[in-house]
């Protein structure tokens, strides 16, 4: 790889790491206002950047630009995997019971960043209260809890994507254990890996996806050809250790993709991508959204933030993974400079965020 081509790998996973921060605390004011009139009536027709929380909401104290707990749990695995150059399970497993369950008390609106999530809750019952093992503590949570915090290992092990998933998988594990959830965070891993290495949120890359698949990379089960067309009469199922069910997972981005750009189909304004897929937390609500605003607004990190944003619900989780989607297509470079000015403490992130880049 020459040294221009390194520089634009090393800008477009810069980007989706600090696409991920801007996006969460962006939500740290609207967050989860399923009322949208009253949306409006609390920060008007538009947001445009960093708000503080009403009093009594979620996040509650928390000041303008800074993170959430899915913020400070993003941080939390990228400091362990930048101390190792690697991702070393244990250490981020010790890093949690150190770190974050100390100040949990179990209940949501509680412990850093004002709100712990369904998923962290339930391991911190089982792991403080219940005193049982890392690998009995998942609980079958549908919240995006998980594909939020493992942004930092897509970005790690993006030039290596049976990694990803391995990485992926074994860290979702630990606090989610539905195998659909688990199979659409690998999925978005992997697509947000392509982002990096340079492909586009498009068309053709769920193809791209697939043909991974086939070789055996991918730790999905498929029996399609590569075009999707039947089976042969007599062809084999191609089965990898550890694999999910289907490749389906990994077919949504194009789909949506292709809807995104059909001037046939209308959302407008694109902040009602919300209402189409959901609201609610649940991965699938919150991934067809991103996928959407990041095809939608492939070369304008601003729009496609603030749409996320704006479209009430589950915005955080809507905006932070779609930052990730998107800073990776832009870079770093092409993330306005008012998002990183205003994050809090945005040059230790980046200082993180480098020393992550430079191990990749």
């Amino acid at each position: 790889m020459n040294n221009a081509d390194r520089e634009s790998l090393r800008d477009r996973a810069l980007g989706a790491l600090m696409g991920a921060f801007i996006g969460d605390a962006l939500g740290v004011g609207p967050h989860w206002y399923y009322d949208l009139n009253k949306l409006v009536e609390d920060y008007g027709d538009w947001i445009d950047t960093y708000t503080l929380p009403k009093k009594g909401r979620y996040h509650d104290g928390l000041k303008l630009g800074q993170s959430s707990q899915s913020g400070i749990l993003l941080e939390m695995l990228l400091k362990s995997v930048v101390d190792h150059g690697e991702y070393v399970q244990s250490d981020f497993c010790n890093r949690l019971d150190n770190e974050l369950f100390p100040l949990l008390d179990g209940t949501p609106m509680n412990g850093p960043g004002g709100y712990t999530s369904q998923s962290i809750r339930d391991v911190w019952h089982k792991r403080v209260g219940e005193k049982l093992s890392w690998e009995n503590v998942a609980s079958n949570a549908d919240n995006t809890e998980a594909v939020e915090r493992i942004i930092v290992l897509a970005v790690r092990y993006a030039l290596n994507p049976a990694e990803l998933a391995q990485a992926v998988k074994a860290n979702a594990s630990l606090t989610q254990n539905d195998g659909t959830v688990l199979a659409m965070t690998v999925a978005y891993a992997s697509v947000l890996g392509m982002l990096v290495e340079g492909h586009k949120l498009d068309v053709d890359l769920s193809d791209k996806l697939l043909r991974r698949v086939k070789e055996g990379v991918l730790p999905f089960h498929s029996i399609t050809k590569p075009k999707l067309e039947a089976p042969d009469k007599n062809q084999k199922e191609i089965k990898v250790d550890g694999v999910f069910p289907s490749p389906d997972a990994l077919m949504t981005p194009s789909g949506i993709a292709r809807a995104a750009l059909d001037p046939a189909i209308k959302i407008e304004p694109a902040s009602k991508v919300g209402i189409l897929y959901g609201l609610p937390c649940a991965v699938f609500h919150q991934l067809p959204a991103a996928y959407y605003l990041a095809a939608r607004f492939s070369n304008n990190f601003e729009q496609a933030v603030l749409h996320a944003i704006n479209g009430g619900g589950q915005n955080m989780a809507r905006a932070m993974l779609t930052g990730a989607l998107t800073g990776a297509m832009v870079g770093l470079s092409g993330i306005p400079k008012r998002f990183i000015d205003g994050l809090d403490r945005s040059e230790d992130l980046l200082v993180l965020a480098n020393k992550l880049v430079d191990e990749m």
